[in-house]
């Protein structure tokens, strides 16, 4: 399971042109699901993710999670980062999850989130959604747990 996480002074998901989430300062998280994945690799995901330090400390340092703030957690689900993109010039998706199965998996880190963590807001799975950020940072980076190898 992949998310692409960005320390955000605020962002916000409008679908059809109205506000479906918004958070102040915090993450944004773009979550995509691959083939492989099952709740195990979520909620691994979910406990790095809301552990990992990207926050200042006061000397300016790394050194604070979200938790350790409190800052809201955006979470967006976009099946694209699971894209193979090694050849040519358009992009092949067989590495994502199915609709279904990314779908569930999507729901379920939500959920989870929701249980962990105070502030949860949230995208629609599977529509066309504007995301607007203020990067904070900029901070950006690619967390991956990928499922055990049969």
């Amino acid at each position: 399971m992949i998310a692409l996480i960005q320390r955000v002074a605020r962002a916000s998901v409008s679908v059809e042109g109205g506000v479906v989430g918004a958070i102040g300062a915090g993450l944004l998280a773009l979550v995509c699901a691959e083939r492989a994945d099952t709740p195990r690799e979520a909620d691994a995901l979910l406990t790095k993710l809301l552990n990992y330090r990207v926050f200042p400390d006061p000397a300016g340092k790394m050194n604070r999670s979200l938790v350790d703030v409190g800052g809201g957690l955006m979470v967006v689900s976009q099946f694209t980062l699971a894209a193979d993109t090694r050849s040519g010039t358009r992009p092949g998706f067989s590495p994502a999850a199915s609709p279904e199965l990314g779908r569930r998996l999507y729901e379920h880190f939500v959920a989870e989130a929701r249980r962990r963590h105070p502030t949860v807001a949230e995208g629609e799975f599977g529509v066309a959604m504007q995301v607007e950020l203020v990067n904070d940072g900029p901070v950006t980076f690619w967390l991956q747990v990928a499922a055990p190898s049969a």
